[in-house]
């Protein structure tokens, strides 16, 4: 399964996180699959940077949060205007991606001309 969750780096005293898609039985610390965001608590508020569209795509596939990350992603929701539509991500690329459109053309039915009609009618006579 899944998780996203914590994982801590920066020196001594002074941490830093990544919040990350990890296999839930992997080390605190161990290889994670995909960084989805960014948390500093040091600073005044605390920092956080999130892929909004990466974290859609793993909850997509099932992936669980951790507390600490589900309140982080409650606090700090997504912004119409921060998503990019580019196709570098499956959610992004079916965002970006517009639904056809029908337009219906009209189309002039034209009648036969008289000179048509004259000729298809001798060919009948002469059949």
């Amino acid at each position: 399964m899944v998780m996203i969750r914590l994982a801590r780096f920066g020196a001594r005293k002074q941490p830093y996180y990544r919040i990350v898609a990890i296999e839930k039985d992997r080390a605190r610390n161990g290889r994670s699959i995909e960084v989805v965001g960014t948390y500093n608590p040091r600073t005044n508020p605390a920092t956080v940077d999130l892929k909004h569209d990466r974290i859609a795509y793993w909850r997509s596939v099932g992936a669980q949060f951790s507390e600490i990350v589900e309140k982080l992603v409650a606090k700090n929701p997504v912004k119409a205007a921060e998503v990019p539509l580019t196709p570098s991500s499956p959610v992004k690329a079916k965002v970006a991606a517009p639904a056809p459109v029908a337009v219906e053309v009209p189309v002039a039915v034209e009648a036969p001309a008289p000179v048509e009609a004259a000729i298809e009618s001798e060919a009948a006579v002469q059949a």
